[in-house]
């Protein structure tokens, strides 16, 4: 998307925008609506991924049908045992019936006499969250965004599961040092500045008090019986 295929990362988020924008303006839309592709390069990316260090989620923003069915499947189903997700969104009238057989919630992916490990496809279709022109413009994100990431977590534990990873325990964090005050210099003149650093709070004189001074006591006598 960045036009530089042997080096196609950009930084964060706005570098994902800014290239988006970039490409969108810069090339023809066109079909057929082939899916296979992107996802074998993907894929061939995430093989070489150590279990536990990192793992992939591919974003697929399509207007039209997809037109590789079987290869696509093939795809999805090779891909199914690698630190992968897949997230379709479908944005225009298109029909994408296809595309709810990918998405292997009800029955599992399959291809080629192969049933797929686990399922990693998302699909979600943009016009039902459009529909109601009556809901709040940050409702209808807020739910778009929950609906798209909403089967990664569980993705991504499956795949850590069937890999045998084990969660690292917690960062632990190092608190700042606590700032250390010196005791403000009872001589100086400094017009009115305090130097940095000095405890300025007020503090109670010295209090020299004279403690009465005690002698052992012989004990009482008891008394006999």
């Amino acid at each position: 998307m960045n036009f530089n295929p042997s080096n196609p990362f950009v930084a964060g988020l706005n570098g994902i925008l800014n290239a988006y924008h970039q490409c969108i303006s810069s090339v023809q839309l066109y079909g057929p609506t082939n899916f296979a592709p992107i996802i074998n390069k993907v894929a061939a990316q995430a093989r070489g991924i150590t279990p536990g260090e990192d793992y992939l989620i591919l974003l697929i923003i399509t207007d039209g049908e997809i037109t590789d069915m079987e290869n696509t499947k093939h795809a999805i189903v090779q891909a199914a045992s690698l630190p992968l997700s897949i997230i379709i969104v479908g944005v225009g009238n298109a029909q994408f019936d296809a595309m709810n057989e990918l998405d292997g919630d009800d029955v599992r992916l399959s291809s080629r006499g192969k049933v797929a490990e686990r399922d990693i496809v998302q699909f979600v279709p943009l016009r039902e969250f459009l529909n109601n022109q009556n809901v709040n413009p940050m409702m209808v994100q807020a739910k778009l965004a929950k609906e798209v990431l909403a089967e990664v977590p569980d993705q991504f534990l499956s795949y850590m599961t069937k890999q045998g990873v084990l969660p690292k325990p917690p960062r632990q964090q190092t608190l700042p040092a606590t700032t250390q005050f010196q005791p403000f210099p009872p001589q100086g003149d400094y017009s009115g500045q305090v130097p940095q650093g000095y405890d300025t709070s007020p503090k109670a004189p010295p209090m020299n008090v004279a403690l009465p001074q005690y002698q052992d006591a012989a004990p009482p006598p008891y008394a006999g019986y």
